[in-house]
């Protein structure tokens, strides 16, 4: 006679906590040590406003980079990528092209560096790793190319308040842009085949190839995926920065690595949240604001985000052992 089933450990319903809600707790702990260490500073509408502000670049590239890393990929090349967009979003305005065009044109460039992404990790069987560091020092040469390594700043249109603060203190446009995409991509995730099929290949790809995914087109979309929505982000970085710049969002793609990972993904793939990675977005706006707020001179805050990226990546490990 079978027996029946035993009732999970205390160990393995804590495991089962910390790994559903762990980034939320990591927020709340975040929020109530600045909040205690500065209060009035701190916890006003206004500061809140600015770390939604400063999520917004991060969060919209966390997008696009937990599809990728759920999918067992990663993608060095973000902030690359974010650089040359503005870039020639800032030319396309100069040629007179209308500012919706232009953010359209830069999102499609993201996807297009997405699309070589893909095609040279899956053609030519390549690690994504090496694929993507290439790319980040290729596309930031050609956005230094491209700008004639300076800075261009076109006449000023409704991109620029995309990122600008309002004066009654609630957020910026960009920031429910970042989360209306954020509440599709989730979606998509969730109930589409396209979102099965990511799952598939990050937990397994051998088995999803026996299952009878296509993995090399799969692979391809999934990396264009990640390349619209750092062109989404570099739209965001154009506004905030109201020019394009060849030389910003350099580390970026560490920031955006580090937020999806401290939002529960895991770096071997199979394993992600849309919301959690926006979560991990809003940790890192929250610690570096907090830091500010203290006084702290920014080559601490330097080594306080290294710190969290190196947590993340070990919270990653630790959740894998856990695992197996």
């Amino acid at each position: 006679m079978a027996s029946a089933p035993s009732a999970p450990s205390a160990q393995s319903r804590l495991r089962h906590v910390l790994s559903a809600f762990g980034p939320a707790i990591g927020l709340f702990f975040a929020c109530a040590l600045f909040a205690g260490l500065r209060w009035q500073t701190f916890m006003s509408v206004d500061n809140f406003a600015i770390m939604l502000q400063q999520t917004a670049v991060i969060g919209a590239g966390a997008i696009g980079m937990t599809v990728v890393i759920v999918a067992g990929g990663i993608d060095l090349a973000v902030g690359s990528t974010v650089a040359l967009v503005t870039v020639a979003i800032a030319l396309l305005l100069k040629e007179q092209v209308s500012p919706l065009l232009a953010a359209l044109g830069g999102v499609g460039l993201g996807g297009v560096c997405g699309l070589l992404t893909g095609t040279l990790v899956t053609r030519l069987g390549l690690t994504p790793f090496i694929v993507t560091l290439g790319l980040m020092g290729a596309l930031r040469g050609a956005a230094k190319g491209l700008a004639s390594e300076q800075p261009i700043y076109p006449d000023e249109t409704w991109l620029n308040g995309l990122m600008k603060l309002r004066d009654n203190g609630a957020p910026p446009i960009g920031v429910w842009i970042t989360l209306a995409l954020a509440v599709v991509v989730a979606l998509m995730l969730r109930y589409t085949r396209f979102g099965r099929h990511v799952f598939a290949i990050g937990s397994n790809e051998q088995t999803a190839r026996l299952c009878g995914v296509p993995i090399e087109r799969q692979k391809i979309l999934i990396y264009v995926v990640g390349g619209l929505f750092a062109g989404v982000a570099a739209v965001l970085q154009f506004a905030y920065l109201t020019g394009g710049d060849p030389t910003t969002s350099v580390g970026l793609e560490l920031n955006v690595i580090a937020a999806v990972v401290i939002g529960g993904a895991s770096l071997s793939g199979g394993q992600g949240t849309v919301l959690g990675s926006l979560i991990g977005a809003l940790i890192m706006s929250v610690v570096a604001n907090g830091c500010t707020k203290l006084g702290m001179p920014n080559w601490v805050q330097e080594i306080v985000t290294g710190g969290i990226i190196v947590a993340a990546v070990l919270l990653d490990q630790l959740r894998r052992r856990g695992r197996s």
